[in-house]
């Protein structure tokens, strides 16, 4: 299990209570272990964040991105964030909200591939 702050508990609760249109499209299509058959969990506390994706058994985390993000100040809080989640051996995918909306099935098949390498990286002998 991965530590994560207990007062981001309340926060991400109400983070799940009011999705973007991107990420209601997205959990959607992950939930019930509909990729692979593995789990995600969505709006989930690490360390110190609350990302938006989250598949333990592959050790994926997945944000999708609004416009804010392309901001320089943005950007470089990304890329503190993500490097301090792959220090966890976690791999950090990321979407912009338009590409989830307009090009889901390609989003999908982005996540399902990069499942896929992890659990057979991860799990070499399957049992």
């Amino acid at each position: 299990m991965e530590l994560y702050s207990p007062k981001l508990k309340d926060n991400s609760r109400k983070l799940r209570a009011n999705m973007t249109d991107a990420e209601q499209l997205l959990w959607y299509r992950l939930r019930r272990k509909q990729i692979h058959g593995v789990q995600f969990y969505r709006q989930k506390p690490l360390l110190n964040f609350i990302v938006d994706f989250y598949c333990p058994s592959a050790k994926l985390v997945v944000e999708l991105d609004g416009g804010q993000h392309f901001e320089d100040k943005h950007q470089a809080k990304d890329d503190a964030r993500d490097f301090s989640l792959m220090e966890l051996g976690l791999r950090v995918l990321r979407f912009d909200n338009r590409q989830v909306l307009l090009e889901t099935d390609s989003v999908l098949e982005m996540i399902g591939r990069v499942v896929e390498e992890r659990i057979l990286k991860l799990n070499p002998n399957p049992p």
